[in-house]
């Protein structure tokens, strides 16, 4: 089954949610502030980001008020150790790019119409 995390004063999500609907995928609907993704998930999702030529910085809400004040901008600067992204990510879920969409062969962050399609295409309704 799809998961997807998401806020619900998202933009992006409610149209990802749209989206779903109308391409009638079944999802479970995940509140990513009250229940963000484990480590485990996050681990995976860093995978297929980087398998598409993205890095650990794609997981994070670089636009969020938390991204500012945590400082993790000079934190990529001083070497943030992947390890330790993670275990912030998996307790912060307002750090975390949304919306957070996890399919049984891939995932993605972020809303993009053409990249979901690919991504829900082998998805059983």
């Amino acid at each position: 089954m799809v998961k997807i995390y998401e806020y619900a004063n998202c933009s992006q999500c409610k149209a990802a949610l749209k989206f779903l609907d109308r391409e009638q995928i079944k999802y479970e609907r995940i509140a990513i502030v009250e229940t963000p993704p484990k480590v485990s998930e996050l681990r995976q999702m860093l995978g297929y980001l980087r398998a598409s030529g993205r890095d650990l910085k794609h997981l994070f809400n670089t636009s969020g008020v938390q991204y500012r004040e945590l400082s993790i901008a000079d934190r990529f600067k001083a070497g943030f150790r992947e390890t330790e992204a993670l275990m912030l990510l998996s307790r912060n879920g307002k750090l975390i790019k949304r919306p957070f969409l996890l399919t049984p062969t891939g995932g993605t962050v972020g809303f993009d119409a053409a990249e979901w399609t690919k991504l829900v295409k082998s998805v059983q309704t």
